[in-house]
């Protein structure tokens, strides 16, 4: 659940008037504005920490703050509740959602799961926290083989909600978890034939994808990886042009740490050079201003959600410390 409040309306600040205004809010009210990789330039460049899942999630459980405004998405937010319950945790946007979240409603997968019954459920982070409740433990991108490798071979495991994910975790452990069939609309559009076309023109490039990509896209992938590995990799990786299969945002952060490379993104059609998420980019820094000022819209989930979706995020936390993936 989310209050209701409208941060919509027009802030006629200009973009240096609302990050001074930020900052003065954030000193106040003794507050850290955590954001992900595919946030506009803009408000990565402001916030406290940037990241993928697996690290907001470990700085979201490190916070101090009295609040926390997460420039992200909805399941994002909810992570970072349910890792501080007595923390104002603030979403910007209540439309900013995430299409694989929503793919998996909550009595659907109860039925789901209620057909296998000797399954532990392994879910990706980017679930809702209703699905957390119904997890053994949580994974993201970046840890997704080590949490699934942390079971012993004959253990039956589900995956949800991401079939293109616990495909790629499937092909390269050699498991056959059962699959919940969802997928990201941002990841699951890159076609075979963009990265093709962009690899014909550009011969000396490098292509690096997302796992949540369609297993064909990931077959012609030099590196698949999570956000924060592709980056890495870009870091050390001594080529100069990359085609990058995820979402634009990254590109911001790649460009920053390696300014004598070439980042090419698979576009979702010719008539852009763009992948964005469309959930994602309504966070602006205007709605960042006025969630810090009215203190809204705040996540607010029961206590019983907060104490059983916390067990399975707990336990990938521990997992990845003890596998120094933290």
């Amino acid at each position: 659940m989310i209050s209701k409040s409208d941060n919509s309306k027009p802030v006629t600040f200009t973009n240096e008037e609302l990050i001074e205004r930020i900052f003065e809010l954030k000193k106040q009210k003794n507050a850290v504005l955590l954001a992900h990789y595919y946030q506009i330039p803009e408000i990565q460049d402001i916030a406290d920490y940037v990241g993928d899942s697996l690290g907001l999630s470990q700085n979201a459980s490190k916070s101090k703050a009295d609040i926390i405004v997460f420039a992200g998405v909805h399941f994002m937010a909810e992570t970072a509740k349910i890792l501080n319950p007595g923390t104002k945790v603030l979403l910007p946007d209540l439309e900013a959602g995430c299409s694989l979240a929503d793919s998996c409603p909550k009595d659907d997968f109860a039925e789901f799961k209620a057909k296998y019954p000797d399954h532990k459920v392994i879910s990706y982070i980017n679930c809702t926290a209703d699905i957390k409740t119904m997890s053994d433990v949580i994974c993201t991108s970046g840890n997704a083989k080590e949490i699934v490798e942390s079971f012993s071979e004959e253990e039956k495991i589900i995956f949800a909600p991401d079939k293109n994910l616990g495909g790629y975790i499937n092909n390269i452990t050699g498991r056959n978890m059962v699959l919940w069939d969802g997928t990201c609309e941002v990841h699951d559009i890159l076609s075979t034939e963009a990265v093709i076309n962009l690899k014909m023109e550009n011969p000396d490039a490098k292509v690096i994808a997302h796992p949540e990509c369609k297993a064909q896209v990931l077959e012609l992938a030099d590196f698949v990886g999570s956000t924060t590995a592709m980056l890495k990799f870009t870091m050390k990786d001594p080529s100069k042009k990359y085609i990058v299969a995820t979402e634009t945002g990254i590109l911001h952060e790649m460009q920053k740490n390696s300014p004598d490379k070439e980042f090419l993104i698979v576009a979702t059609d010719e008539t852009c050079s763009c992948n964005d998420c469309p959930y994602m980019k309504k966070i602006t820094l205007g709605k960042i201003y006025l969630s810090l000022k009215n203190e809204t819209p705040e996540i607010i989930l029961s206590e019983d959600v907060i104490k059983k979706a916390e067990i399975p995020i707990k336990r990938m936390l521990d997992i990845s410390r003890k596998m120094n993936l933290l």
